[in-house]
């Protein structure tokens, strides 16, 4: 009738262990499946599709409007790429060094009787205090416009030509 005194119920150590370390590895896979960088990274290249679509086509209707004339600023090359040239400045156009003074062209001023555009967009990765948008435009021989992306990411080219 006697019961025994050192059966107490729980777990042991080596058990506790063992659930967390399965627990750690299932949470490693499915961090692995998720990949949090590359996520960001795709978030951040629709952002630059979205931006690059809106410039291009703020670029279109400024032609559309002036008989097919494209905006002076914008000159013949094949560069696509962040500080060449052609990067879009998001200032005014009196901004000197190598930015495209697009910006009175399709953003207007007070005297401007158009505005294409509400301000030119800026590359999610760009610095915020320099005057660079983070986005390129060039033309071709034949006048057709190319509206990039260089800061893409995850291997990504981002252009667009019309």
């Amino acid at each position: 009738m006697s019961k025994c005194a050192n059966s107490q119920k729980g777990f042991t150590l080596l058990e506790i262990l063992l659930v967390v370390g399965i627990i750690a590895i299932l949470a490693g896979i499915v961090i692995l499946a998720i990949n949090p960088t590359k996520q960001l990274g795709d978030a951040r290249n629709a952002q630059r599709r979205a931006d690059v679509l809106t410039i291009l086509n703020a670029i279109y209707q400024y032609t559309i409007d002036n008989n097919g004339t494209i905006p002076a600023t914008i000159t013949s090359t094949s560069a696509c790429a962040l500080g060449a040239s052609l990067e879009i400045a998001t200032g005014t156009a009196t901004t000197t060094g190598s930015l495209v003074g697009l910006y009175s062209y399709l953003v207007g001023s007070a005297a401007a009787s158009s505005t294409y555009i509400v301000s030119i967009p800026r590359d999610p990765l760009a610095t915020s205090t320099g005057p660079g948008s983070g986005y390129s435009v060039t033309k071709t021989a034949s006048s057709r416009i190319t509206v990039c992306a260089p800061l893409a990411e995850n291997a990504v080219s981002i252009s667009v030509t019309r």
